[in-house]
């Protein structure tokens, strides 16, 4: 929570003496002491953030629980998961307050403009190259977009702001042509979004278990109805520390390379790190990449031999087999 939050929480009496509050998009780093932790909940979806504001006391939630008298939007960059959020946050407060806080580079301007079309604002204020603004629950927000899974017109199920929520992701579509038709038995999809690239990893004969690992839940919500295969295990968790039941045969991956809106080389090599721990000493890691990014020399501290199997000016599909030790 922003110092500017807390400033409004704290001087405007916005926090009642009684009834729960909710927050949605908080994180490891949000000031949340201006609210009673004993009758807070917080809507985190993103598995590190959650296991660390849990680890904070708190009560998380992938989805509100219905009703509060209280609802705090930390406003995210995806417009349209902001109007989903700010769509479920007066849906679940009936008979409260709204509150919406962002900074200027995540489009609270935008927002802003977009809810006084709708409401009378309560109060505003602008402060630290952001807003904080208030008002009234109200119903006037009914047909902004939901933050869950929607059937779209290719038959895939998808959810805004997720990673590739407008189609099948390019590069991913890339790396599932490269695979080979034996690609070995217990297999993981690390990072593995709405299911696409799994769904494909399922088409290969030789597969009896599937593990799709994914930090994101309403990502993994939406692999859940796209892959129905009895041999797909989901499993709500961080890619880059997950463990499987025993050693894989073969690790697929698309890694994100971005934390917020840097660029991160470091997120993608952590990836790799994970899958060479997890792997058979005979296994082998298929991913897809951007052309620029550097991950050979991680691949080649991680396993015995490293190969480009395909690629354009735009990806490349790396091939990595036999995990090793890392060298001093």
């Amino acid at each position: 929570m922003s110092a500017r939050l807390s400033h409004v929480l704290r001087d405007s009496a916005l926090v009642p003496d009684e009834g729960r509050v909710v927050v949605f998009g908080a994180t490891r780093e949000t000031d949340l002491s201006e609210l009673p932790k004993d009758r807070t909940d917080v809507v985190q979806g993103f598995f590190p953030e959650a296991e660390a504001l849990k680890a904070r006391g708190y009560a998380v939630r992938t989805a509100p629980d219905f009703p509060y008298v209280l609802a705090i939007v930390c406003l995210p960059r995806a417009k349209a998961l902001a109007q989903a959020w700010t769509k479920e946050a007066a849906r679940v407060v009936p008979d409260g307050v709204v509150v919406i806080d962002g900074q200027k580079t995540d489009g609270i301007e935008s927002a802003l403009k977009a809810c006084k079309k709708r409401v009378g604002l309560s109060g505003q204020t602008s402060k630290a190259h952001g807003k904080t603004f208030w008002f009234a629950s109200d119903r006037a927000f009914s047909d902004w977009g939901s933050p869950g899974c929607q059937l779209q017109a290719d038959g895939y199920w998808r959810a805004a702001a997720v990673f590739s929520a407008d189609g099948v992701d390019p590069a991913s579509a890339m790396l599932a042509e490269a695979l080979p038709k034996q690609i070995g038995a217990e297999i993981a999809d690390l990072g593995a979004g709405w299911g696409y690239l799994s769904g494909q990893v399922l088409s290969r004969g030789t597969v009896t278990g599937l593990h799709l690992v994914e930090a994101d839940h309403t990502a993994l919500e939406c692999a859940q109805k796209n892959v129905t295969d009895a041999r797909a295990t989901f499993h709500w968790d961080d890619a880059t520390t997950w463990s499987p039941p025993k050693p894989l045969d073969a690790v697929v991956m698309n890694p994100p390379f971005h934390t917020g809106r840097a660029a991160d080389v470091d997120l993608g090599r952590a990836f790799i790190r994970n899958a060479a721990r997890i792997l058979k000493p005979s296994g082998q890691l298929f991913m897809v990449a951007n052309r620029h990014l550097p991950y050979e020399a991680e691949l080649g501290e991680r396993f015995a031999k490293v190969a480009e199997l395909v690629g354009d000016n735009r990806f490349k599909i790396l091939h990595a087999q036999k995990p090793t030790r890392p060298r001093r």
